[in-house]
């Protein structure tokens, strides 16, 4: 009489573990899942970030392919398309960003630098336009900076550029599309001004040295300033600061500028060597 019984607790315990080891397989499952979430964040910004661009495109086009759907890797897509300089595939991966239901305001400005970066400025307008005015961003004002420079409104140009410098902790870029934009305007103290405090920003931003040199050189100011330079930096701010004087007429100082970028330069400057060739042949 007793084996029924015993074999009935068997069978109910058989189902409980059986039961037990269904739950912890689920619970073993989830915390995997949670795991492959991380592990997966984590390999997104290191594509983002540290991998090569182009495989940094590879990787997020083949994840997009298993998750279509998802928005964060739609921009990991774009963003890594920007970094290859692939702005053209860039523009249609941002547009399929922003179409996304879970599209932010942040995207839409990220498209806007991409349609920038495309030379698409009157696209680039719009979508800036389409952000609400209370969204305030540093990388907002500093493209807002850049369509008003492109259609010549000087006075909101200069609003939106001093707006965005005083929202970041490293301005040194956007004094020089500041200094730029006096540059071309032929404003050349105050664009000597602003590439001089990008410099002292950022003393690595070559940009930023050769453009104050184009500055100095329109003032006829044919000395290099006391600026932290290498070497080969050196050689090639003479050649641009005698190319310039050149251009304003002034051209003994510019072949003797010339000169002195050869010397400087630890190598040999060719472009420097053919520009004073051809110089002192067009003379003879």
């Amino acid at each position: 009489m007793r084996h029924p019984i015993f074999a009935g607790i068997c069978v109910a315990g058989a189902f409980a573990l059986s039961g037990c080891d269904q739950q912890g397989s689920e619970d073993v499952d989830r915390a995997l899942s949670d795991i492959n979430v991380v592990d997966e964040s984590n390999l997104n910004d290191v594509m983002l970030n540290v991998a090569d661009p182009n495989e940094a495109v590879a990787y997020f086009q083949r994840t997009l392919g298993e998750n279509p759907g998802r928005i964060d890797v739609q921009r990991g897509l774009a963003k890594s398309l920007i970094r290859a300089r692939r702005h053209t595939e860039a523009v249609s991966a941002w547009n399929r960003v922003v179409s996304h239901n879970q599209a932010t305001n942040d995207d839409r400005v990220d498209f806007a630098d991409a349609l920038i970066r495309n030379g698409e400025w009157d696209r680039a307008e719009t979508e800036l336009n389409a952000v609400p005015p209370t969204f305030e961003t540093f990388k907002r004002y500093r493209l807002e900076a850049m369509v008003a420079d492109s259609n010549k409104e000087w006075k909101k140009a200069d609003s939106f550029y001093e707006t965005a410098i005083g929202m970041t902790t490293r301005p040194a870029s956007v004094m020089n599309n500041w200094g730029y934009s006096k540059l071309t305007r032929g404003d050349f103290e105050a664009a000597e001004r602003l590439f001089t405090d990008a410099i002292r920003q950022d003393e690595k931003l070559f940009t930023a040295k050769n453009n104050l040199i184009l500055a100095r050189g329109a003032q006829k100011k044919y000395s290099l300033p006391v600026i932290p330079s290498s070497q080969i930096e050196r050689a090639q701010l003479l050649y641009t600061l005698g190319l310039s004087a050149i251009k304003q007429g002034d051209t003994n100082i510019g072949k003797g500028l010339l000169r002195d970028a050869i010397d400087t330069h630890p190598q040999h400057f060719e472009a420097a060597v053919r520009s004073l060739r051809a110089l002192e042949n067009n003379v003879e």
